[in-house]
């Protein structure tokens, strides 16, 4: 994002940083999407997911088939559709598909449009050549960009007229990659997808992927531009929570970039789990902060559901709520974070962080001192380095 320093003008999605925070130190629960999507959505760690939720669900692999979020773990769809709230999801899911128990529908969602799967063809709406666009339970085809369909759907949700309040999960798929189909060698390829005419206005980036992840973003951005547009024409827009964030960090390979973080997708270095976040909710909370305040995906479960009177902790959550920091500006440093891939697992306590990872057999990083993470402290540092080895140990025994 532009607000983060990003040559990339993101000026709608910019706008929400400057009606109210950005965050500058936000975490995903996972460096990929489907872990970090179950955090997002229960406010636990992935780790403690029924089915160890600790990588990408594959839309065509057999083992995946059956797997995703159960209906034993409770998602903040169903806690605020409990309680007088319309839910729906526009856009990714990627928790679950094969059959009617995986969808959204199944999980708190009363209305779902999208798709289920990591990424999809973003002008055929399909994963190859398999059906993956979704009305409710039901396959659909349908035509146009994937990012502009899930805007027109997110816009026409909410002029919609209704008494109860909602709560729309707006899940862009973009700037992912596509996943074509390779007529001649009859298998499934990923790809940049940009429109033409957003391509046109950054023919100056020389690199071509970055060019085309360029175009996809402009396209996200001209998106949020109309739904926060939508929000104000129904007058709403004073008393509406809007949250933007990433699931995860960028995968180079395809366009994206951490910079100056160590590390990307895929892995536990920061490059791969903190990520952009702005908020705004004008009724409560000042504009223009900036929220230094180790914070992340997790907290957004108890927050939401305090924000809705609703007592958060019946769910033992791993997060916390952010409703104080947000009204009164209190930063929030103290505090423990875990994250977990299936090769590698890490965990943040104050300015420290330990990972381990196939390659290292252990690393600490001051992150206050050095957020690149250039300098391993692990051999300087042993007193600390064990304390958070051991609590490391402890959070994964805890959770798995």
């Amino acid at each position: 994002l532009s607000c983060f320093g990003s040559e990339i003008e993101t000026p709608n999605i910019d706008s929400i940083a400057k009606d109210g925070v950005r965050f500058t130190s936000w975490y995903a629960g996972s460096s990929i999407c489907t872990p970090s999507r179950f955090t997002l959505l229960t406010g636990k760690y992935p780790s403690r997911s029924q089915d160890k939720l600790l990588g990408p669900l594959m839309f065509l692999e057999k083992k995946d088939k059956n797997r995703g979020i159960k209906a034993s773990e409770t998602t903040i769809a169903t806690v605020l559709g409990e309680n007088g709230y319309d839910t729906a999801l526009i856009g990714k899911w990627h928790l679950g598909h094969g059959d009617k128990s995986a969808l959204p529908g199944s999980h708190g969602f009363q209305k779902f449009i999208g798709h289920t799967g990591g990424c999809i063809d973003f002008f055929t709406m399909r994963y190859g050549i398999e059906q993956d666009w979704y009305e409710d339970f039901e396959h659909k085809d349908t035509v146009g960009y994937a990012t502009d369909i899930i805007t027109d759907e997110a816009v026409d949700y909410i002029s919609e007229d209704r008494e109860n309040p909602f709560f729309l999960f707006l899940s862009y798929n973009a700037p992912h990659f596509s996943k074509g189909w390779d007529v001649g060698r009859q298998q499934v390829i990923n790809f940049m997808q940009a429109k033409d005419s957003d391509l046109k206005h950054f023919m100056h980036i020389k690199d071509p992927i970055r060019r085309q992840f360029a175009a996809m973003v402009k396209s996200l951005d001209d998106g949020v531009g109309q739904v926060l547009a939508s929000l104000k024409d129904r007058g709403i827009d004073e008393n509406t929570l809007v949250v933007f964030m990433s699931d995860n960090g960028g995968d180079y390979k395809y366009g994206g970039s951490n910079k100056p973080y160590r590390g990307q997708k895929a892995t536990l270095f920061e490059g791969g789990i903190r990520v952009p976040c702005v908020l705004k909710f004008p009724s409560t909370v000042k504009a223009g902060q900036v929220s230094n305040s180790f914070t992340g995906a997790l907290d957004l479960f108890p927050t939401f559901c305090e924000m809705a009177g609703i007592d958060y902790k019946q769910y033992d959550c791993d997060g916390q709520s952010l409703l104080d920091e947000l009204s009164s500006g209190e930063q929030i440093v103290e505090r423990e974070m875990l994250f977990e891939l299936h090769h590698s697992s890490a965990v943040r306590i104050g300015d420290w962080k330990y990972l381990v990872d196939k390659e290292n057999s252990g690393l600490l990083f001051n992150l206050k001192d050095d957020p690149e993470e250039k300098i391993d402290l692990s051999k300087e540092r042993p007193g600390i380095f064990g304390t958070l080895k051991q609590r490391h140990d402890e959070l994964l025994k805890e959770t798995n």
